[in-house]
Formats: C-alpha cells, structure tokens, sequence
C-alpha cells in the first residue's frame, strides 16, 4: 500500500492488535526514518516497514521515448507536455544502501520485502539485529528462494491481490496462482510460516486462509477506505462504487504489472504491448506527470488506484473499528464450522 499506508494507520492497526505496516520502498532513507519516529511516537507495539527489492533498472532510452511518444497526444488534450526524458523514481533495496544503513540503526520489528529478497549480507545483519524478515511470493519456487535465503516468513501473494505482483522475474511466465491454492502449496511444501495475501476482505476470508495452514493474514484493499489512509477522494469514490467497481493487471503505470482499479488511465492503455512500456519504476515517472496534467484540468481518472479483485467488499470505518469487526468475523466463521457438542 505505498503510496496510501500511512503512520496513523499502521499505528492504529498495532494499537488494535494486528501487525501496522507501511511502506518506504517509494521514498529516500531520510523520508522513511521520519516515518518510523512518527510511528514510534503513536504505537509502542511493533509494526512492519516494507521496501521493494526489484533488481535495479537499466535505462533504456528508445523504450522510454517511444513509451512518452504514445502518452503525449493525452498530455496535449489536457494542455500539457510530456515529461522530455523519464528518471528512475526510486532506488530498489538491494541497491539503496542508506535505507539499509537506517534499518540497522532504528531495528523496526519487522521489514518485509517486494519482488525479491535483498543480499545475503544484508538479510544476515538484519537477522543479527533482531529483525523479523517476511518476503512476499507467487509461486513455490519463488517461495523456496525465500525460505534458502534466511528469511523467516513467507507472504504468499495471490493473484487476487491489489498493488504490485511480486514476481521476482516479470519477463518469467506468471503462473498466476490464487491466493488459496498458493497458500495451501506453501504451507505443505516449507516449513517456514506462511501468511496468506490478496482477495482477503474480511473475517470469514481470514479463517478459510487459517484454516488452510496459514499462521496469519496480510490485508490491503480491505483499509484504503479507513479514514487513516492517504488515499484522495477520487481513489475513495472509486473504490466504493460497488456497482461498478472491477479491477485489472496492467504494467502501463509503473513497469511492472500490478492490480489497480479501471479507470480512464487502464483503457487507455489497455491495448498497449507490454514490452513498449517504459522499465519499471521509470514508467512511473510519466504515469505520475499524467495523473498531474489531468488532476489540473478536473479529470480524476488517471491516478495509480491499486485495489484487489473484492474491492466491492470495501468498507468505510475507522482502522481500530475495522480491525474489531475482522476479528468478530472471523470467531463467528470458526464457530460455525466448529462440531456440535
């Protein structure tokens, strides 16, 4: 949830019991250490920080031309130019040795990582520093690298899921696994834990993904509309819209593939070849100069509106309320599938 997780949202989550996390991975070291102290300062409980570990990208200047080329004509109909040339946005972990540096230093509980695993070095100081390392994976062999490397949890990530796909190889063919299918996989095939991502809104879906052998679940799309996150009231509006609210896979806003609600951005790329689109994450970089220019003249559909595939399930309250209801749905669905006495 980079982007939309905020301090307040982590913090209420850990205050109410679950595991707050928030991503940095799209921002510097300093940015992200002033968001842990603000953290700090509301939970005293622990809370998971996430980064993405994607492997660094190689610049590639007729892709990139071409990939402003195709977006200016909309550029133009808002009155805008596109950008001249498009910059790597943000540094992946594996080669941004302060976010390191600065994860030594302030030990958060736990840091999780996207697209990959970081180097041994780095997940071995991390480890003798007492931190808990988690690691998101699609498929079993992905998940096996995870588990040889020394992390000490598995996030298996479904295909159902909102946000980025974490799969360490885009160009690898995508077995596209669910979330129930891939959890159960892990669980009989690791020994490592194993938390179950992507589809899961409320608590009867966290007790089928417990039920299956998962120590735990990872929950996004089910918080963007508490009023703690930084989502903006078009991203809102769209995701309660439950008539019409559908999501799809797309790389056209960052590089890579990734689950977003439709909206005028998807359409209109929707025909585009994958492999014409700007490396990842330097596509974001002309995605956000887009979404900017039609913000500016009133068109709201053009954002990064990262939903999972029950996006209709979205419900508006507070994180600490949302979090009391998860844990009564889910006693409510184990009790009903407990025997009679």
């Amino acid at each position: 949830m980079a982007g939309t997780s905020t301090p307040a949202l982590a913090a209420a989550v850990s205050n109410a019991g679950g595991l707050g996390s928030i991503g940095v991975g799209a921002g510097t070291a300093e940015k992200a250490r002033a968001t842990i102290a603000e953290l700090r300062a509301a939970t005293n409980r622990p809370f998971n920080v996430n980064v993405f570990c994607h492997r660094p990208a190689a610049a590639d200047p007729a892709r990139e031309a071409g990939w402003i080329a195709k977006l200016a004509p909309t550029f133009k109909r808002f009155g805008a130019e596109p950008p001249r040339q498009l910059r790597e946005i943000y540094k992946s972990f594996v080669a941004d040795e302060a976010m390191f540096e600065l994860f030594m230093m302030e030990r958060p509980a736990v840091v999780s990582f996207h697209f990959g695993v970081p180097q041994a070095a780095k997940i071995a100081a991390l480890r003798a520093a007492g931190v808990t390392l988690l690691a998101s994976a699609t498929n079993l062999e992905e998940a096996r690298i995870v588990a040889a490397a020394g992390i000490d949890v598995v996030v298996a990530q479904g295909y159902e899921a909102g946000g980025h796909r974490g799969v360490f190889d885009p160009a690898a063919p995508d077995e596209r696994l669910g979330t129930l299918a891939l959890t159960r996989l892990l669980v009989r095939h690791l020994k490592i834990p194993v938390i179950a991502a992507g589809g899961i809104m409320d608590g009867a879906g966290i007790a089928a993904c417990l039920m299956l052998g998962a120590s735990a679940a990872q929950l996004g799309t089910a918080f963007i509309a508490c009023p703690e996150t930084d989502a903006d009231g078009a991203y809102r509006a769209a995701l309660l819209d439950r008539a019409n609210v559908h999501t799809t896979i797309t790389a056209a806003i960052s590089g890579r593939p990734a689950r977003c609600i439709v909206n005028k951005f998807t359409e209109l790329t929707a025909d585009m070849p994958e492999d014409e689109i700007a490396p990842y994450p330097i596509a974001y970089d002309a995605g956000k100069a887009l979404n900017a220019a039609a913000i500016a003249r009133g068109e709201l559909g053009f954002g990064a509106q990262w939903a999972g595939q029950a996006a209709a399930l979205a419900r508006v309250m507070p994180a600490p309320l949302l979090m009391t209801e998860l844990r009564r749905e889910m006693e409510q669905a184990f009790a009903a599938h407990m025997p009679a006495k």
